[in-house]
């Protein structure tokens, strides 16, 4: 084999003609309901593999985790394993497209990613399981020929990943556009509050632990010092490469649907080359995190948003090795524990504290903390050295009892439970979490099991574990934008501002005497037996010929309708229940709207007392607002769902709204409203889409402003009124019987006692309608000060979602765009970070979007997607029919992937029941519908809907400014990239002209683009086109005119719609048409089964 070009020589396993596996074991511990099969190898170069048979799966994956992360960087290229991980997928000898990768996965209904961690780096990818049929539906989806390897997408997919292990390109021509990726990802992050927490902590850590540096990586450190000091960054990136990467340091997981065998003659054939070097397991077990100087401190920082915290980190036990006893989990679940005698129930009950967790935290092998993290009210900001005191009295009361064996027979059987009825995840999910177990010591019989299950009391290791938590081991950090003030130092790399010192002597001895007191408040005391352990586990299976597609209809009256499934799939003694509360008095005006949300957050707080076991006991509920009242949801083992359906009930109805509780939530609401607004941008697009395209819609500044004047007497004034009239809608899914959903749903109307609602009380929803020939645009500048992102959110409007011919030309677009804007937008041009592309609903529209976030001006942007548009119009026209057919059967296989578990399909009932169109029929008409898509039918769509020049093209994009510009804005890039997609990528400064020398300037600005038309065509096609919607030039000079159509023979420029910026937002909805409302579509007599 030739060298490849990271300088990589051939691999000694190379003499082997015939290379085989070592097996290691293929008796794997597994939940009772698996029936994978497994198989754990070993190759010549010492690569581990996982190989996992499921004859049923739709997706197959594989992911490598390589033992090589962060903290291998050069103490002078901070970044660089990071760096390596997005240079690493840049093309290979085999494959040197630098998109190849991704092309064929989204050909074939698929999907990667990548991370890097503290020490390891985990790629993934997801693709179809069977091979494409020429004319898929849902009886055929499933049949495959698994072991015809010309024909699999897994095995295309894993030859092209195997070579990124083998002989990577780091292809120079993409090295500053990832450069400038990993540098946008950063800048992404620096607003986060919990990077920027974490990382204040890792500056304040022992500087010879790699904990203490900066992992991300950025334009500073990957690209520029190195280059002031002479570096070939491009090298360095392929020595690092050379230097870390081994086969002895990697492990492989392969899903999919052929056999074990075939699995392994396919991994040996493509990762034996993998090069293995021997290299050693990286250890920092012999440096501690913290040193005698970083111990006994507090950290004061301020954040970006306005909440109050309180974590105390321990330096504690690493548990590597103790897969066995997990001695950590005796410890979190106590000083953890919400219920009664709690240490989080008693600073409730102070009104000091609304949250509380507690958890061993590994920082990597050898190292770890136990945290405990407090979410302060306004008063426990005020009494933080108390609840300090406060926590190390229940630490003492815990380390006073020696360690319980029935505490851990508690968590150890209910761990069983959860691990003998675990369902399926994702494919992909699967394999890299399993990837990344390996790395562990754990034995490879244990590799599904062993981060579940205890498997004996020791309780000399817990006794260990405890003696961690002194008060002489532990340093904390308040954070807080109010407290203490006087914030003097400013982390490197996020610029957060922050207070560090000693902790006070009269403060430590606070803590000293709580810690070693035996005099404790009453109110702390360790937690009594959990009644709420499931005791029947038994599930009743009734033979099926077919699982059933739609619930049935077993109630349907003025005041209740009740869904029913029974589980036909997955035989689990769980169930899902979801229940719709409709009241339009909960959402008829924003204060309405409020004292809802109050409501559904007062219950939940009352009721975590009392239901914190039932939690341990793999319950769980919640109650929320929505915009036709609320939602109750229920889940997990159903043994006890009719017991916390009660409790829930009855909490609703006799509420008790106590003005200090009320207080508190009221302050925890003021907060998040405000930190709305410092969201990242892509996060606040939303609500604006939703302002302009709904007919009723309360913004977050709407609720604000009516929150701030409620009262606890308001909200006791408002609850039972909004219990008074009711109209319920039940789904019940899972192992419980008709029977049972039936005395459920009486129960929900007697511990109620609701009227009917009246007929003009079931309001239809109802959307706005664009109109045709539209290009609107709203720009709205974000709040926060030190954001420097903007984004646009570009929406094309198609027509009414209920069409299915516009629904599924509307996904197909999206399946065959979706890796094209990837790779443009984002790869080449670099216009941001965090891209998406694809369908979007409101209510009862459907339309296409496209949004970016990143340094480049909005306008700018939608310039740019403007292009790709119109460019990706010819790459359709020039599509073959085989490509054009594979990207349909595509899409098919993704509507007939089967539901993975339970909760996934009762997610996908309940929306189809919550949407109000029941179309619970919706896979198999969508994929007949789309079966029949021809290419010309696709043009025609594009054309007539997508094209920006199209003369009844509807748009709207808004526009969210950054108030802060960036340092670094993003410069052209050296070497624009050259696709059949589109030819430029041009990073032109945004243009700002008076109105007065918009007419002078036009002539003069395009004969000079047209003097240097030879030299620079896209550079002046792109420039053009961002004229004219900068200078809203809509009716070119004939030079001007002649002057595009000779560029791209394109003569209908003038067709473009002028854009409107929308600055009155009443004005602009009152010139739209209303949707009609949506009606099921199908009959509710079609799902009736009343005895």
């Amino acid at each position: 084999m030739a060298s490849s070009a990271s300088g990589i020589t051939a691999s000694p396993v190379e003499k082997f003609s015939k290379p085989r596996a070592k097996h290691l074991t293929s008796e794997l511990e597994k939940p009772s309901l698996d029936d994978r099969a497994y198989r754990v190898i070993q190759l010549p170069n010492k690569l581990e593999v996982l190989l996992v048979h499921d004859a049923d799966t739709d997706k197959a994956s594989a992911a490598m985790d390589v033992y090589v992360g962060s903290y291998s960087d050069e103490d002078d290229m901070l970044g660089m394993a990071h760096a390596v991980e997005h240079l690493l997928l840049m093309g290979t000898e085999k494959y040197p497209k630098e998109n190849d990768y991704l092309q064929y996965l989204n050909a074939n209904s698929g999907w990667a990613n990548a991370y890097t961690a503290a020490t390891s780096t985990n790629f993934y990818f997801e693709v179809a399981a069977a091979p494409h049929i020429k004319t898929p539906t849902p009886e055929n989806s499933i049949s495959s020929s698994p072991d015809q390897p010309q024909k699999s997408p897994l095995y295309g997919a894993l030859d092209r990943f195997s070579q990124f292990f083998i002989a990577p390109l780091f292809d120079p021509s993409t090295l500053d556009r990832e450069l400038m990726a990993v540098d946008s990802e950063n800048k992404n992050n620096l607003q986060s509050d919990s990077r920027r927490l974490i990382q204040v902590g890792k500056s304040l850590s022992n500087p010879e632990h790699h904990y203490c540096r900066f992992a991300t990586g950025n334009l500073e450190t990957l690209r520029d010092e190195p280059k002031e000091r002479g570096i070939d960054v491009r090298g360095e990136f392929m020595k690092f490469h050379e230097r870390e990467y081994s086969a002895n340091r990697m492990k492989l997981v392969v899903l999919g649907r052929e056999s074990l065998d075939t699995l392994e003659s396919w991994v040996v054939d493509m990762f034996w080359a993998v090069p293995n070097k021997d290299l050693p397991p990286t250890k920092w077990d012999h440096v501690p995190l913290l040193t005698e100087k970083d111990l006994l401190t507090q950290i004061f920082v301020k954040p970006v948003m306005d909440y109050h915290s309180l974590d105390i980190s321990f330096p504690f036990l690493a548990e590597d090795d103790l897969y066995e006893t997990h001695p950590s989990s005796y410890l979190s679940h106590l000083i953890g524990h919400e219920g009664p005698g709690s240490a989080l129930a008693f600073l409730k009950d102070k009104g000091w504290a609304d949250s509380l967790f507690a958890s061993a935290c590994p920082v990597c092998p050898g190292s770890a903390f136990f945290s405990i993290s407090i979410g302060l009210t306004e008063d426990g900001l005020e009494h933080y050295r108390e609840i300090v005191s406060i926590i190390f009295q229940y630490i003492g009361l815990v380390k006073e009892i020696p360690p319980l064996e029935w505490i851990v027979d508690e968590i150890k059987n209910m761990a069983e439970v959860f691990f003998r009825f675990a369902e399926k995840a994702g494919a992909s999910g699967f394999t890299s979490g399993i990837s990344s177990t390996m790395q562990t010591p754990v034995p490879r019989e244990w590799l599904l099991s062993g981060s579940y299950l205890i498997r004996k009391f020791d309780p000399q290791q817990i006794l260990r574990a405890m003696d961690y938590l002194r008060p002489d081991n532990f340093r904390i950090s308040i954070t807080s934008q109010k407290y203490p003030g006087g914030w003097n130092q400013k982390e490197r790399w996020y610029g957060t501002e922050f207070k560090y010192e000693k902790i006070p002597q009269e403060f430590l001895a606070e803590i000293k005497h709580a810690a070693e007191s035996k005099e404790r408040p009453e109110g702390l005391y360790l937690p009594c037996k959990n009644e709420f352990i499931p005791r029947e586990l038994g599930v009743t299976k009734t033979p099926v010929g077919k699982p059933s597609k739609s619930p049935k209809l077993i109630r349907n009256d003025d005041l209740a309708r009740v869904w029913w499934k029974k589980d036909d799939t997955f035989w689990v003694p769980k169930a899902n229940i979801y229940i719709s509360l409709r009241n339009p008095l909960a959402n008829s005006t924003p204060s309405n709207s409020v004292k809802t949300d109050l409501y559904c957050a007062l219950v939940n707080d009352y009721l975590t007392l009392s239901t914190y076991n039932a939690t341990l006991a793999g319950l769980s509920y919640d109650l929320y607002s929505n915009s036709i009242g609320m939602t109750l949801t229920l889940a997990g083992f159903n043994d006890k769902i009719p017991v916390l359906l009660e409790k829930l009930l009855v909490a609703m109805r006799d509420l008790e709204v106590k003005p200090s509780r009320f207080k508190v939530v009221k302050d925890s609401f003021l907060r998040g409203y405000q930190n709305w607004y410092f969201q990242e941008p892509y996060c606040q697009v939303r609500e604006n889409m939703h302002l302009l395209t709904k007919e009723r819609y309360w913004t977050t500044s709407d609720c604000l402003a009516e929150l701030r004047g409620l009262e606890a007497e308001d909200l006791k004034a408002f609850f039972p009124e909004l219990l008074r009239h009711m109209h319920f809608e039940l789904l019940v899914h899972g192992n419980i019987s008709k029977t049972n959903t039936l005395e459920m749903a009486s129960l929900l109307i007697s511990t109620t006692n609701p009227r009917p609602l009246c007929s003009g009380q079931f309001e239809p929803l109802r959307g706005l309608i664009l109109p045709e020939n539209a290009n609107f645009v709203y720009p709205h500048t974000l709040a926060d000060p030190q954001n420097i992102n903007n984004c646009t959110a570009y929406f094309v409007h198609v027509g009414d979602a209920s069409d299915r011919a516009l629904w599924t030309r509307s996904l197909l677009l999206q399946q065959i765009t979706e890796e094209a804007v990837f790779s443009q937008l984002r790869s080449k041009e670099q216009l941001g970070y965090t891209i998406f592309s694809g369908v979007q609903l409101s209510i009862k529209r459907v339309g296409y979007r496209i949004l970016v976030q990143g340094e480049q001006s909005p306008e700018f942007m939608d310039t740019r997607i403007d292009e790709f548009l119109r460019e990706f119009s010819t790459v359709l026209k020039e599509m073959s029919e085989e490509e054009f057919e594979g990207h349909k059967r595509s899409l098919v296989n993704k509507k007939l992937e089967k539901h993975k578990n339970l909760r996934e399909e009762s997610r996908w009932l309940w929306g189809h029941i919550a949407s109000d169109f029941y179309d619970f029929d919706q896979t198999e008409l969508d994929v007949a519908e789309v079966n029949l898509i021809t290419k010309p039918h696709f043009l025609d769509f594009y054309s007539r809907y997508i094209l920006p020049t199209a003369p009844r093209r509807s748009k709207l994009s808004v526009h969210l400014l950054a108030q802060k510009k960036s340092t670094t804005t993003p410069q052209p890039l050296p070497n624009p990239p050259k696709s059949p997609i589109c030819t430029t990528a041009v990073t032109p400064a945004p243009l700002t002209t008076t109105d007065a020398t918009k007419r002078s300037s036009r002539t003069s600005l395009f004969s000079l683009f047209q003097r240097q038309t030879k030299t620079l065509p896209s550079t002046l096609l792109a420039l053009t086109r961002h004229l004219l919607t900068v200078l809203r030039i809509t009716e070119p000079h004939t030079a001007e005119a002649s002057l595009l159509t000779e560029m791209d023979g394109e003569a209908d420029m003038k067709v473009m719609k002028e854009v409107e910026v929308i600055r009155n937002v009443q004005g602009f909805k009152a010139g739209l048409m209303i949707s009609s409302g949506i009606v099921p579509l199908s009959e509710f007599e079609n799902f009736l089964d009343v005895d």
